[in-house]
C-alpha cells in the first residue's frame, strides 16, 4: 500500500470521478453538500497548507482510492480526516483501513498533528464508521439530522482520535486475482 501525491492529470481527474459519483459524495460534505469536486479544484486543494490530499494504491500501482486531511491547522495541531473507496471491487477488503492509517501516522509524524477529527453519516452497514472503530478513533457526539441524502435527513456521528492513542494498523494482502484488472 502506497500514498501518492496527486501530481498528475490523470490522477486528478481519476480522484475527481471518484467524487463525483453518487455513493461517494452522498456521505461527504465538500463546499456544504453544493459544490462538485472538479480537477481543477482538487489541484489547488493540494497546493493548500490547509489540504493534505493522497492517493492511496496497492503496490503494483493501482490507484483504489482518495483520503485527505482538511481543515489542517499546525498552530492547533488538528484536522478532519475524510477517505473514499474509489474502485467498488476494492471496498470492504481493509485497503481504506490501512490508508487511512498509513495517512495518520504522516499527519502525527511529519505534519506534528495533536488530533485528529471526523465523522460519518450515521445510517445502518456505513463503511466508513467501521474503518473509524478499527483505528481505535473514539465517539464524541452526534449532530442529528444535519446530513441529507435523497431527501431523507440522517445525523451525523462524530469521532476523533489524539497522536497518543493511534496504533498503525497492519498492511492487507493483496486480493485474489480474480480481483486485479
Amino acid at each position: 500500500m502506497r500514498l501518492r501525491p496527486l501530481d498528475s492529470t490523470g490522477l486528478l481527474e481519476q480522484s475527481a470521478y471518484w467524487l463525483e459519483r453518487k455513493e461517494n459524495y452522498q456521505c461527504l460534505d465538500f463546499g456544504g453538500g453544493s459544490q462538485v469536486v472538479t480537477p481543477a479544484l482538487l489541484r489547488i486543494m493540494t497546493q493548500r497548507d490547509t489540504h493534505f490530499v493522497r492517493i492511496y494504491e496497492i503496490d503494483d500501482g493501482k490507484p483504489l482510492g482518495i483520503l485527505g486531511l482538511n481543515d489542517v491547522n499546525r498552530t492547533a495541531g488538528s484536522a478532519t480526516l475524510w477517505c473514499v473507496a474509489g474502485e467498488s471491487e476494492y471496498r470492504n477488503r481493509g485497503y481504506a483501513t490501512t490508508a487511512c492509517s498509513r495517512l495518520l501516522t504522516l499527519a502525527f509524524r511529519e505534519l506534528g498533528l495533536r488530533t485528529v477529527n471526523t465523522w460519518a453519516v450515521a445510517f445502518d452497514g456505513n463503511p466508513y464508521a467501521r474503518v473509524l472503530d478499527r483505528l481505535s478513533f473514539r465517539y464524541y457526539g452526534r449532530r442529528r439530522q444535519c446530513h441529507v441524502i435523497d431527501g431523507r435527513f440522517y445525523d451525523r456521528l462524530y469521532f476523533d482520535l489524539l497522536a497518543s492513542e493511534h496504533r498503525e494498523v497492519s498492511e492487507q494482502k493483496a486480493p485474489p486475482a480474480a480481483y486485479r484488472a
